[in-house]
């Protein structure tokens, strides 16, 4: 061996995210002889399924947001650096990032964009002012302000209108995440807050699921779908579906059916949980690449999960769009591994291209209390022993032996008890939005080039 290799730096491994897949990409490369860098605009690893607990005050946000560091603090060949990162160049190989402090170039040999994604508003990005969505640490402690302090402003409320409307709660979605949520808020005014308050009483709050699609869970069959509306109508949840939101407000809701007509729900407290999508990052890919993007912004890769005509980057999870594959966690751990795996074939010099293949260990949601749908393979189960799957699935997957026993404990205290543990909101969390995006649009006023006089033509 010559000096020269002797000084020649291991293979560098940059990725982009924190989530499931570049996660997972990094623990896989642990044992290569690669450097690795993780590139992420938080820092920490966020489990985001269980992030309607935080809302709803049954999670702490540290029990399903470990620092990444403390989860990669034994794998020697990684760093991370917190930054987000606005442009990759393909032809020079560079990622740059922008921190507090200033801007970061990293050069890459073999690069992995796991960047994810986030909530589509479905081009009305204005409603997000008003129904916050699912997808952050920020939108789950915002919600929790929400949904707590409404139950405060009831309790002070004299007009009967306005204590109405502040007990009205509006989750936008019936997926997973808009079904969870209901369900969690309802157990919250039924059971957990029923006896906190002497004017208003909790259990007399409407809890409206909304979704323009005609089916719940559209991902499960017809069976599940089915058991899970029944367990949510038994709970005194408003299913309304083909609704399709049009306006949302401080005060309410607009709706419209299929037939054109139009309704409002006056509520102080809505949720945004339909929709996704994928990072922009995604675009700026494709432009450079030629790959194509789909409707949500995921990058159309190649069948080993690479970008065409660049081998050496990797495109996952939620950020990519490869035989329909939905974006969920399992998906984005699998691809994470596939990654790792093709740049550990190519480092030693055997052969790449392999094709991605999911393996599906099938889904699930919770509904309520004991009572969730679980589809696995061809077994399909609803209630207390699809819980039961849904509790032992989640607490493996969550990191760390310290988050699942907390987590356990918690989840004793609000299934088999009654209490929330984590039911501390303040005036910040639910103002920080409106602040941030005011200081936004006085800043793009400041820039914006002043209005022109209209020029009068000069009378002869």
């Amino acid at each position: 061996m010559t000096r020269s290799d002797e000084r020649r730096a291991p293979h560098h491994v940059v990725v982009i995210g924190s989530g499931f897949g570049g996660l997972f990409t990094t623990k896989a490369l642990a044992r290569d002889d690669v450097r690795v860098t993780v590139v992420a605009s938080t820092g920490h690893h966020l489990f985001q399924p269980l992030l309607y607990q935080v809302a709803t005050g049954v999670l702490s946000e540290g029990e399903v947001a470990p620092a990444t560091r403390e989860v990669l603090r034994r794998q020697r060949n990684a760093r991370v650096l917190l930054g987000t990162v606005t442009d990759v160049d393909l032809a020079s190989r560079t990622v740059t990032s922008v921190h507090p402090a200033g801007e970061n170039h990293l050069h890459y040999d073999s690069l992995v964009v796991a960047a994810g994604a986030g909530q589509s508003y479905f081009g009305r990005d204005e409603f997000a002012r008003y129904a916050p969505g699912m997808k952050s640490i920020d939108d789950a402690l915002e919600l929790r302000g929400r949904i707590f302090g409404a139950f405060e402003l009831a309790e002070l409320a004299e007009d009967p209108d306005e204590r109405a409307a502040l007990l009205t709660f509006v989750v936008v979605g019936a997926g997973p995440t808009g079904v969870e949520m209901a369900g969690q808020i309802a157990e919250l005014a039924h059971r957990s807050l029923r006896d906190d308050f002497r004017r208003i009483d909790p259990r007399s709050a409407r809890i409206v699921l909304l979704d323009a699609a005609p089916t719940l869970l559209g991902a499960f069959s017809d069976k599940l779908s089915g058991a899970a509306r029944r367990q949510l109508e038994r709970l005194g949840i408003e299913v309304q579906l083909g609704q399709k939101v049009v306006g949302v407000d401080a005060d309410g809701v607009d709706l419209e059916d299929a037939d054109g007509r139009t309704s409002r729900i006056a509520s102080r407290t809505k949720v945004w949980a339909a929709g996704v999508a994928a990072s922009p990052l995604g675009r700026r890919l494709a432009e450079q690449s030629g790959a194509t993007v789909d409707r949500a912004g995921r990058v159309e890769v190649l069948p080993d999960c690479t970008l065409p005509g660049h081998p050496e980057v990797f495109v996952i999870g939620d950020m990519m769009s490869l035989d329909r594959l939905p974006g969920v966690a399992q998906v984005a751990m699998q691809s994470g591994h596939h990654a790792a795996d093709q740049i550990r074939r190519r480092l030693q010099g055997r052969e790449t291209g392999q094709p991605f293949r999911f393996h599906d260990k099938g889904s699930m949601a919770t509904v309520s209390r004991f009572h969730a749908v679980a589809s696995v393979g061809k077994v399909e189960v609803s209630g207390f022993i699809a819980w039961l799957m849904w509790l032992g699935v989640h607490l493996v997957y969550l990191i760390g032996f310290k988050n699942r026993i907390t987590t356990l404990l918690h989840w004793l205290v609000s299934f088999v008890g009654s209490g929330r543990s984590e039911r501390t909101a303040t005036l910040q969390q639910v103002r920080a939005r409106g602040a941030l995006l005011e200081q936004e649009e006085r800043a793009a006023a400041a820039v914006a080039p002043p209005a022109q006089e209209p020029v009068t033509a000069k009378e002869e």
